[in-house]
């Protein structure tokens, strides 16, 4: 995208790469041409990204100065895209110490040039009136500029493209609701950019001569309100018009809880968004394209970038989505392996059934758990658990999967993530509902020879305090259903798989990969 990288490779250092814009970052930087470098507090989270072995991978924190001292040796340019939004009251503070922190090593290392993608904010709004969210990412631009070190701060507003979380909380209100009350946020104007306009300036700014320090906005070649957007999707997906009544009364806060319940995109994450929405956040200059000049048929339109969104959903091909990242506030632990575990109590309930399959096809349907193909266990159970932790706060079950076909360590499913996956044997699966303690869900294919599979099921669950135990104890008359269902229905299910396919291929053994199978389509494309 520059000719920077073709005469001189040079290292780039990417943070957040487990993220929605990171991820896809990474692989834009190899094919430009760089060296590429991931900061990771949790490696293995990289692990499964097809990407993985063409880049460095190193441990650290952005909070951490002797863990980004280290990853910033050696580099030219560095790209900050993380944030600590919805991680408790004190987000701010810890977006600023890690800014700081960042900036300042980076100027230590010599970095040449800082690259940071931020929010777009309002004209003529101060800044102590915005948002947190807003207020935040204004700051920590702030804050990299004057590091010392060269920096770009992008500013966008409304992302569109497969996954992201303001694609998908505009298609879910669109499709699910064709007569809505809306906020009168809907009125305001916004102007959208696509997520491969976005990914084509961040490796763009990589090649910006080392004079020029500032922000740049950038955005679509629109400006639309946001019922001009829901208009506008609908037409573009084939729905029929959409009866949209604006209201006064829904504050940022009940306006959070009702996407929430529309939508997959939980409150936490909600709320910074229907926030941010309340200004008119429209590019007050395009100075970008004067060093990254647009290539024809770009900056791409709304209607085309919605159009090409829906055909990755359609196709099954996102290659990162919003909750790629940590969900602000979900426990990530990893489960002890230390088999006489000192750290408390540990419950476990424990389910194995011999299948008459090979193991291969048991894997299958253990790897396409979750999702439209359910949890093969008693639905309204799993429903109400799922809309249960929606009204504490939590992700609920409607996160679905990224993949129909496989899984990646880091994958979100549902109300679980992906912790981790040995394919054809493995699938460790953490919870991140709200839940007085921390619970993980193991499930292992075993070869037992003679064309048959043992499959074997562990719930573990490590209790908080009283509130914790007397959770589990609550629970636990329920497990014969839940648990013992679900073991029962995945083996039923792997044999009437084999019954079908009988004839047609010979078994695959356990670690062949599984097949590509057409996916499914997500609800409501």
């Amino acid at each position: 995208m520059n000719g920077t990288a073709a005469t001189a490779p040079r290292t780039c250092l990417v943070t957040g790469a487990s993220g929605y814009i990171g991820g896809r970052l990474v692989p834009e930087l190899l094919d430009a041409g760089y060296r590429v470098r991931c900061l990771a507090r949790t490696p293995r989270k990289l692990r499964d990204q097809p990407w993985a072995g063409r880049v460095e991978v190193v441990q650290g924190d952005v909070t951490d100065a002797d863990s980004v001292a280290a990853a910033l040796a050696g580099v030219d340019v560095a790209y900050y895209l993380v944030h600590a939004l919805g991680a408790g009251r004190d987000f701010e503070r810890t977006d600023r110490d890690a800014a700081r922190v960042f900036g300042e090593q980076a100027r230590r290392a010599g970095v040449g040039r800082l690259i940071y993608l931020g929010g777009l904010t309002p004209a003529g709004v101060p800044e102590q009136e915005l948002s947190p969210h807003l207020r935040s990412r204004a700051e920590v631009g702030r804050i990299l500029l004057d590091s010392g070190v060269p920096t770009a701060v992008l500013r966008a507003a409304v992302i569109i493209g497969s996954g992201s979380a303001s694609f998908e909380m505009l298609r879910y209100l669109t499709e699910r609701l064709p007569v809505m009350v809306t906020p009168r946020w809907v009125h305001t104007r916004i102007q959208p950019i696509a997520v491969r306009d976005v990914l084509r300036v961040l490796v763009g700014c990589a090649g910006l001569p080392p004079d020029v320090s500032r922000t740049f906005d950038i955005g679509g070649p629109e400006v639309l309100t946001y019922l001009e957007m829901m208009h506008r999707y609908a037409a573009v997906a084939g729905l029929p018009r959409r009866l949209i009544v604006p209201v006064p009364v829904l504050t940022p806060g009940l306006s959070s809880q009702w996407v929430g319940l529309v939508t997959p995109v939980p409150a936490a994450i909600a709320r910074p968004l229907t926030e941010s929405l309340r200004y008119e956040v429209v590019c007050r200059e395009e100075d970008i394209g004067r060093y990254v000049p647009n290539p024809p048929g770009h900056p791409v339109g709304f209607d085309r970038a919605v159009a090409l969104a829906l055909q990755r959903v359609r196709d099954a091909q996102v290659v990162t989505r919003w909750s790629s990242a940590a969900v602000p506030g979900a426990p990530s632990d990893p489960l002890p392996t230390d088999p006489e575990w000192a750290g408390g109590s540990l419950y476990t309930d424990v389910r194995e059934r011999h299948a008459e399959v090979a193991p291969g096809v048991l894997w299958e349907v253990v790897e396409g758990i979750g999702g439209e193909n359910g949890w093969y266990s008693f639905p309204l159970a799993w429903a109400v658990r799922g809309w249960l932790d929606r009204l504490a706060g939590g992700v609920g079950l409607r996160r679905g999967r990224r993949d129909a076909r496989r899984l990646r360590v880091g994958d979100s499913l549902d109300f679980w993530r992906v912790e981790e996956i040995e394919r054809g044997r493995l699938l460790r699966l953490r919870a991140e509902m709200r839940l007085p303690g921390l619970a993980w869900l193991e499930m292992y294919v075993d070869d037992e020879g003679a064309g048959g599979a043992r499959y074997r099921q562990r719930a573990l669950f490590h209790p908080h305090g009283l509130l914790g135990q007397l959770y589990w104890w609550s629970v636990s008359p329920f497990h014969a259903v839940v648990f013992g269902g679900m073991a029962r229905n995945i083996v039923r299910a792997a044999e009437r798989g084999q019954q079908r396919g009988a004839g047609r291929r010979p078994p695959r053994a356990a670690a062949e990969p599984p097949p590509a199978v057409p996916p499914r389509l997500p609800p409501f494309t």
